[in-house]
């Protein structure tokens, strides 16, 4: 790895824990302005005063607001992108380059592939290529790798995730988000297929805090980074307080019992 790579990957991952929490705001895109991330300089603002260690967004609302007052944060910016509009949501195509995030100031990019869809091959193919631009410029690249087609009957199989998480791990991504299994020996045979981190998706908004909480803590157990997370962060009732007990959970190590104290919530 190079140096700055290594230096850019820091922004990123706490270089005291190896591990990190990422939150989202690129579904304006995909489902629009919705509740949370409307405004995003306020969005931006509670997931910093939280203690998440980065924010991943699309390049045209970099301008938007994505440092806040009184701490800095890491910056990927997404390159794939598609709309619940579409006749094909899946199908992701690239609107922008590792260069263009570059000029903007980001710390890694992320590429987001739907394997098993029918167009995979461009998605793998794209894929490979921003991992490839990338490298000659020593960023970081997170691959976000789902498996959702017609032959895919559970997305969250363990040996589906494994093999979702080994696809972005070959084709030279740093890093890899894929969903939760369910519990820690699945996911942990997941971690144990990539040589690089794994962090976890959150999927939709779930109204359980507690349960919310336990799949992150049991994540990190079993040999996860971390998480990858943005409505069940960013839509909470209080999302910078949330965040200050993820941020117990995947950097201090503390129980789930002791993030929902915190909250002050059963």
């Amino acid at each position: 790895m190079t140096i700055g790579k290594s230096i850019r990957l820091e922004r990123i991952l706490n270089r005291d824990t190896g591990r990190t929490i990422i939150v989202p705001l690129d579904h304006g895109v995909s489902v629009g302005p919705i509740e949370g991330i409307a405004d995003m300089r306020e969005a931006v603002t509670n997931i910093v005063a939280g203690g998440a260690n980065a924010v991943l967004m699309h390049k045209g609302v970099v301008r938007c607001g994505h440092r806040a007052r009184g701490r800095d944060v890491g910056l990927i910016i997404h390159l794939s992108a598609s709309t619940n509009l579409s006749p094909y949501p899946n199908a992701k195509t690239l609107v922008c380059t590792v260069e263009e995030a570059i000029r903007l100031g980001a710390d890694a990019v992320s590429v987001h592939v739907n394997l098993g869809d029918e167009t995979e091959a461009r998605m793998l193919d794209d894929l490979g290529m921003v991992t490839e631009a990338a490298a000659s410029w020593s960023v970081p690249v997170l691959a976000m790798v789902y498996a959702r087609g017609p032959k895919v009957r559970n997305e969250f199989d363990a040996d589906v995730v494994a093999h979702c998480a080994r696809v972005g791990n070959e084709l030279g991504a740093d890093m890899v988000k894929v969903p939760y299994t369910g519990d820690p020996d699945s996911f942990a045979r997941v971690v144990a297929g990539c040589c690089v981190p794994v962090v976890i998706a959150g999927g939709p908004k779930t109204d359980s805090t507690r349960g919310f909480l336990t799949m992150i803590a049991d994540s990190v157990m079993a040999g996860g980074t971390g998480l990858s997370v943005g409505r069940n962060i960013f839509q909470d009732p209080d999302p910078a307080r949330l965040l200050q007990a993820v941020t117990a959970i995947v950097h201090e190590n503390a129980s789930v019992d002791a993030a929902m104290k915190m909250l002050g919530r059963e």
